[in-house]
């Protein structure tokens, strides 16, 4: 192959990008969704990340309301109903972009249950979106994306919301 057909099969594929061992360097993203506008940065921003990366995308969202938070997994409510279908609809946005890619639901605080889960389960990469609160306001509210950060040794990629 002439370096002309080199270039052109450069240009084709993209750049795998690879960790020290030569494996992908992030197999699994974990996306984590709060159900509000601020996801969509972050899901238009982990689309080409997944591709280029050629990783799975595990979808989390926490439902944290007053069922959710009582009785768990066995939590019956229409907040846990527009959490399943939006899950489901961002889903499907993935799969159908090519991208392998399942959802979870998980039940209580979100930190606390996106740390678990990653301690669980395992994954390379922990995206999330923040909403950019100023300084009082994280000292006095705290913020899941802090908790998160500081909780695992996995790398965390923040993306701030408009």
């Amino acid at each position: 192959m002439g370096v002309a057909g080199v270039v052109e099969d450069r240009l084709a594929r993209p750049c795998r990008q690879l960790n020290s061992t030569g494996e992908p360097m992030y197999k699994t993203i974990l996306l984590t969704l709060d159900g509000t506008l601020s996801d969509r940065a972050i899901i238009e921003h982990v689309k080409p990340l997944a591709r280029l990366a050629e990783s799975r995308v595990v979808l989390l969202h926490v439902a944290d309301g007053w069922a959710a938070r009582t009785y768990g997994r066995d939590a019956v409510s229409p907040e846990i109903s527009e959490d399943t279908a939006y899950l489901q609809t961002v889903l499907a946005e993935f799969q159908g972009a090519g991208i392998p890619a399942s959802s979870e639901l998980a039940f209580g605080d979100p930190s606390r249950e996106i740390v678990r889960w990653v301690k669980e389960k395992g994954c390379d990469l922990i995206a999330m979106s923040t909403h950019g609160h100023k300084f009082l306001a994280d000292i006095f509210l705290g913020t899941t994306a802090n908790r998160v950060q500081h909780a695992v040794s996995v790398p965390v990629l923040l993306l701030r919301a408009k």
